[in-house]
């Protein structure tokens, strides 16, 4: 009877150690398989190309060189001649940066001398041109007095440039009777000046070009 039960017994304990082994095994091959999968995922991550979107493309030194020189802003002051060089601009003057004053002359027939000069600390240039001179509220405005335009000139300092202004050039009688004139620096000048003058009666009025020189500034008519 008892040797009955020993028998039984160690079946039953070969059964659960053979049972044991093979759980055992099983887990080992389970672990293996997974470290290969793991191994086998890490070498294709490290082997797999990288996306071409994430990859820069290189930038050619010439390119990057002309792009550097385009984009900078030009330091240089002045006009571009077309040949490579600058001038310097040269401020206009505006009938605000002078100081103004008149003198009623005899000769001609009788005629207002304009005379202008720079404020201080102020260099501008005179155009090649008529100054605006213009009469009364109606703003009759004086025509040439000479056949071309005169030369630029630059006020500064102690410069003064003249201009002549005959109020009446017709040889008609009548007239406006003004005591001022309006003087600006070409047509678009912005802040035309009046200048008191004795009283002169108006009719087709004309003005010299700017001079250096009172004696050339006699507007014959």
């Amino acid at each position: 009877m008892f040797g009955n039960r020993r028998k039984a017994f160690f079946v039953s304990a070969a059964l659960v150690s053979g049972a044991m082994l093979m759980t055992a095994c099983q887990d080992t091959d389970t672990d293996k398989a997974a470290d290969t999968d793991a191994t086998q995922s890490s070498s294709s991550a490290t082997s797999a190309p990288a996306d071409s979107s994430a990859t820069s493309t290189p930038v050619d030194k010439d390119e990057a060189s002309e792009g550097g020189a385009d984009s900078g802003s030009d330091s240089g002051s002045g006009v571009d001649t077309g040949d490579g060089k600058r001038v310097p601009v040269e401020q206009t003057c505006g009938a605000n940066d002078i100081s103004w004053s008149t003198k009623s002359e005899t000769q001609a027939g009788g005629y207002i001398l304009v005379m202008a000069k720079a404020k201080s600390g102020i260099t501008c240039y005179l155009p090649a041109a008529l100054p605006t001179v213009a009469f009364g509220s109606d703003g009759t405005q004086a025509g040439p007095a000479e056949q071309s335009v005169g030369e630029q000139i630059k006020l500064s300092g102690s410069t003064t440039a003249y201009a002549g202004v005959n109020p009446k050039s017709s040889n008609e009688d009548g007239g406006k009777e003004l005591d001022s004139i309006i003087v600006g620096v070409g047509d678009n000048d912005p802040n035309p000046v009046s200048l008191p003058v004795d009283t002169i009666t108006v009719s087709d009025p004309i003005v010299t070009n700017w001079h250096t020189a009172p004696t050339d500034a006699v507007p014959f008519s």
